[in-house]
């Protein structure tokens, strides 16, 4: 079966999120504008397609304009920018969204180098039930949609009532990036079917992907819509097995279970249906972690949200894209810890063996 390019995409941990050995905060790993930047320099050097800036309201330094801050200095490489639709007016939101994709500029094919990773998130101090905010969620991605899509909006909803003019500002293509959204909760998953254009999920088995991407696409046909598919999982790899083993070992060496405990409480997500999963993967998980071959579940005792990671050898982990591309996942996110050397290690080992191109 031929498939097409895949996306690969880095992960520049602007909420917090690094770490040499799990749970022991670094000072020199923190969240901080020299090195959020770094990391996404090297994975420009190293060749990714893609990096994702994560959004977190309690956690680390603010997305949006470290995106404004890093778009200059990149002469490559996509910015996936997280945007937390809680936090957010869309009219001003789409102003930023689009002004940014403007400093990134064009690519070869005149396309935008701008993704937007749609988080539905609470107003911070407050607390919103799901179906709710989800349906708020979906409201902000047909607003922002409109509006980058450079055509005048008439929105009645319940959430929002606006009647604008697009922007002045527009994308360099003149229409909306590329909304990439999860979530597993029935909520979630009608939101994705009707507002995003690609469905990321976290780790978990193959028949649990498999299943996951059925039942999206079901859910989006019956919208007369079609989804694209990504997966976020981290990645710890080694020239051989037992040293990429051996590596991921290391990484819990240090860790207190209360610590990790505590880390997984910080998140605003720490109950969502999705991260109910992750826990759920990692209690079923037997043979020291793994959930099944080469998918290690232990990143989950110190962090909330993605909780596994591909462990392996360069062919090994190679055989576990192949195996996800060919269930339909067109987008990995990827990570590892510490994050600029794993993405060095990636890069070297595993990128140049890769199919890979920025989704159209």
């Amino acid at each position: 079966m031929s498939l097409s390019p895949c996306e690969v995409s880095w992960f520049s941990a602007l909420c917090d999120d690094d770490y040499e050995f799990l749970g022991q905060p670094d000072p020199l790993l923190r969240s901080s504008w020299a090195h959020c930047r770094d990391i996404v320099m090297q994975a420009e050097s190293g060749g990714f397609d893609n990096i994702l800036l994560p959004s977190g309201y309690a956690l680390g330094i603010d997305t949006t304009a470290f995106a404004a801050a890093i778009a200059p200095m990149l002469r490559r490489m996509r910015l996936l920018m997280a945007v937390r639709i809680g936090e957010s007016w869309p009219p001003q939101l789409a102003r930023q969204i689009a002004t940014i994709d403007r400093m990134l500029g064009a690519d070869a094919g005149g396309n935008g180098r701008l993704a937007i990773n749609i988080i539905s998130s609470d107003l911070p101090g407050q607390v919103m039930a799901s179906g709710p905010r989800y349906a708020r969620t979906l409201e902000g991605m047909q607003i922002l949609r409109t509006l980058l899509n450079g055509e005048p909006l008439d929105h009645q909803g319940q959430h929002w009532q606006l009647k604008l003019d697009p922007p002045r500002v527009a994308t360099v293509n003149g229409r909306s990036p590329l909304f990439y959204f999860g979530g597993l909760s029935e909520d979630a998953r009608e939101a994705a079917a009707q507002g995003c254009d690609v469905y990321l999920m976290w780790p978990d088995t193959m028949p649990a992907v498999r299943g996951i991407v059925a039942d999206m696409r079901a859910r989006a046909a019956r919208h007369g819509r079609t989804l694209r598919f990504g997966y976020r999982v981290h990645v710890v790899v080694r020239e051989t097995e037992a040293e990429a083993r051996a590596a991921a070992s290391r990484l819990l060496s240090r860790l207190d279970d209360a610590a990790g405990a505590a880390i997984r409480a910080q998140s605003l997500d720490s109950q969502s249906a999705g991260v109910r999963r992750q826990a759920e993967l990692r209690e079923r998980a037997g043979n020291e972690g793994y959930a099944e071959d080469n998918l290690w579940t232990g990143i989950g005792r110190a962090r909330s949200g993605c909780g596994a990671a591909i462990v392996g050898d360069p062919d090994q982990v190679l055989a576990k894209l192949a195996a996800y591309r060919a269930e339909g996942i067109e987008a990995f996110i990827l990570s590892g810890y510490p994050h600029a050397a794993e993405a060095d290690l990636f890069a070297r080992h595993v990128l140049p063996r890769l199919d890979h191109a920025p989704l159209a």
